[in-house]
C-alpha cells in the first residue's frame, strides 16, 4: 500500500481532484463521507450533535440539519470545539479501521480530509497533496457555485489551515486556479508519478 494524503481548502477542488485519482484507480478514503455516514440519524455521532444543540440541527426528514450545524459552529470557536470532540474520535477509529484494510494490498490509498495539515500526521501518510488556490478564487466559486455569501465563505476558509501552512506540508501540488481540463491534466501527470 502507498498511502498519500489529499487536502485543500473549502472551495479549492479536492473533491474533484479525488474522483479523478479514484476515476484513475486508487482507493478513497474521504473522510467527508466517513463523517456524513457517522452522521446519519441512529448513529452515535447523530444522537451526540443532537445532544448537544437540541432538535434545530435535525432537519424536517429526520436527517442531520448541516447547514444549521455550520451556522453554529463556525461562528464560535468553543462550538467547532465541541463538534470536533463528538466526530473527530469516530472519525479517526474508522479511518484507521479502512487503512488497515488496505495495508496489505499494492493499492495507492489516497486520504481525502480536508483538516489534514490541521494534525500531526495521525495516519502516518508518506506524502502529500495540496490542491492550491489563490483565496479569493475561493471565495468566488463558493459564493458561485455552492451558494455561500462571500461573509460565509472567508469565516470557513478562515476556520482552517492557511494556504502557506499547506505548501509548507506539500509534496505534490496540484494549481486549480485555472479550468478543469487543466486540473485533469495535472492530476493525470501525478498518478503516473504515483504508480
Amino acid at each position: 500500500m502507498r498511502l498519500v494524503g489529499l487536502t485543500g481548502g473549502i472551495g479549492s477542488g479536492k473533491s474533484t481532484v479525488s474522483e479523478q485519482l479514484r476515476d484513475n484507480g486508487a482507493v478513497v478514503i474521504d473522510a467527508d463521507a466517513i463523517v456524513r455516514e457517522l452522521q446519519r440519524p441512529g448513529e452515535p455521532v447523530f444522537a451526540a450533535m443532537v445532544q448537544r444543540w437540541g432538535r434545530d440541527v435535525v432537519a424536517e426528514d429526520g436527517t442531520l440539519d448541516r447547514a444549521a450545524v455550520a451556522a453554529i459552529v463556525f461562528n464560535d470557536k468553543d462550538e467547532l470545539k465541541a463538534l470536533e470532540s463528538i466526530v473527530h474520535p469516530v472519525l479517526r477509529t474508522e479511518i484507521e479501521r479502512r487503512i488497515a484494510e488496505q495495508r496489505s494490498t499494492e493499492n495507492v490509498v489516497v486520504l481525502d480530509m480536508a483538516l489534514l495539515t490541521e494534525k500531526a500526521n495521525p495516519y502516518e501518510v508518506t506524502e502529500i497533496i495540496v490542491v492550491d488556490l489563490a483565496p479569493e478564487t475561493a471565495v468566488d466559486r463558493l459564493v458561485r457555485f455552492r451558494g455561500f455569501s462571500e461573509d460565509d465563505a472567508a469565516k470557513r476558509i478562515a476556520a482552517q489551515a492557511n494556504r502557506e501552512e499547506r505548501l509548507a506540508v506539500a509534496t505534490h501540488v496540484i494549481d486549480n486556479n485555472g479550468d478543469l481540463t487543466a486540473l485533469k491534466q495535472q492530476v493525470d501527470a501525478l498518478w503516473q508519478r504515483l504508480n
